[in-house]
């Protein structure tokens, strides 16, 4: 194998195949791969993600496609500053959630009350991380650095699934936070083998959200309409802890002008929690009182059973001086199984495909396409009861990006 034909087919893996769609609300899979070029480098792209997922509810009516469309940005600069320091910026959205019910089914309010309309999440997430690295010889590197996070997240939640939690809203307006990551990197360029294992740790947000109980007043029990009218009236500060992961990255070169490569992913999803404040404290008037289940110390918003694990294989070919591709093949655990009403799927297969034309030995433009077959879930409500149960749905991915060496 030539040094210089590697070389150049090592680039093939940041075709923008990554995973655009994963378990709880994991999106972007959060590369480190920017900062591990050789040199100076810089890139940008954008994903676009187009999810149908559809079900019935626990009456057996249809929810029609739940799932919006959205597309979300990263960028990346990586500095050389000496032969043994290098410094980077990262811009990624590592997590989000964009979903509203519509039509007749048990997730839609349809009377003329002021909380009329469809259950919905959006949740927005943008990470701003500064790494450093050490490169003591031409094979480690060893790095860390810095995570500023800011997250904003909205949920509405609407019709008779949700019995007297029918009308709440749940608004966080954007939180800022810092938190750090850590990792390891090892190569022999000669054979264009590159791995690399980065931590990141759990960052947490403290808030004053914005919470409002629409059926206060309405519920016909009048020590529950007075809790949840003088739970509208007060405040108090609302936790939210984005997971802790770990990615373990691979590649190698296995023939003249191919490389193979792989990842593996782990997100702590079984440790999140979504509790209001207000929310948690009806919870617990509602747990304790025996109109939930089984649940004296309430319940949350959104949490999820099981930890992620996700694994992405594939393929990357140099077949001239401007023109390559890859294939990839790829498959997520999920966060378990029931799964919450914003979010019903439970895991994905995938396959994957991109091109990269470079006009230039210096810079690339980058294309790719990725198809997902979501795995089939059970719905639940905070309070883990049956909310409906959503099959055979599917998504498609794309993506775009150009890179630079200077």
């Amino acid at each position: 194998m030539k040094l210089t034909a590697l070389k150049k087919a090592i680039l093939l893996c940041l075709i923008p195949t990554t995973s655009t769609f994963a378990a709880g609300l994991d999106r972007s899979g959060q590369s480190i791969a920017a900062f591990l070029q050789p040199g100076n480098y810089f890139e940008a792209g954008i994903s676009i993600l187009d999810p149908d997922v559809s079900g019935k509810d626990k009456e057996n009516n249809n929810t029609g496609d739940m799932a919006g469309d959205y597309y979300f940005p990263h960028a990346a600069l990586k500095i050389q500053a000496t032969d043994h320091f290098s410094v980077g910026l990262i811009y990624d959205q590592p997590y989000g959630a964009d979903a509203e019910y519509s039509g007749d089914s048990g997730f839609v309010e349809n009377r003329p009350v002021p909380f009329k309309g469809g259950t919905s999440v959006v949740v927005d997430t943008q990470n701003l991380n500064l790494l450093v690295g050490y490169q003591p010889n031409d094979n480690w590197n060893l790095y860390a650095g810095a995570v500023y996070q800011t997250v904003d997240g909205t949920v509405l939640l609407r019709g008779t699934t949700y019995s007297v939690l029918n009308g709440y809203d749940f608004r966080t307006g954007e939180d800022e936070s810092v938190g750090w990551l850590a990792g390891v990197a090892y190569q022999i360029p000669e054979i264009a083998l590159k791995a690399s294992v980065t931590y990141r740790a759990e960052i947490k947000h403290k808030m004053n959200a914005y919470e409002h109980f629409g059926l206060a007043g309405l519920t016909g029990n009048a020590k529950l309409d007075g809790v949840m009218t003088a739970l509208n009236a007060s405040s108090g500060e609302t936790e939210l802890t984005t997971p802790q992961s770990v990615n373990v990255d691979l590649q190698t070169g296995i023939m003249a002008n191919t490389v193979a490569f792989a990842n593996v992913r782990w997100v702590d999803w079984s440790n999140f929690k979504v509790q209001p404040y207000n929310f948690g404290k009806l919870s617990q008037v509602l747990g304790q009182a025996g109109l939930v289940a089984n649940k004296p110390n309430g319940f949350n918003l959104i949490d999820y059973k099981d930890d992620q694990i996700s694994a992405t294989v594939g393929l990357g070919r140099k077949f001239s001086d401007r023109w390559g591709a890859n294939v990839s093949v790829g498959w997520d655990s999920g966060a378990g199984n029931p799964v919450t009403t914003l979010g019903p799927t439970e895991g994905f297969w995938s396959v994957g495909t991109g091109v990269r034309f470079s006009p230039a030995e210096n810079y690339f433009i980058g294309a790719g396409v990725k198809y997902y077959w979501l795995g089939d879930a059970d719905a639940v409500t905070g309070a883990h009861s049956a909310a409906g149960t959503f099959t055979d749905n599917n998504a498609i991915a794309y993506g775009l990006n150009v890179g630079y060496k200077f």
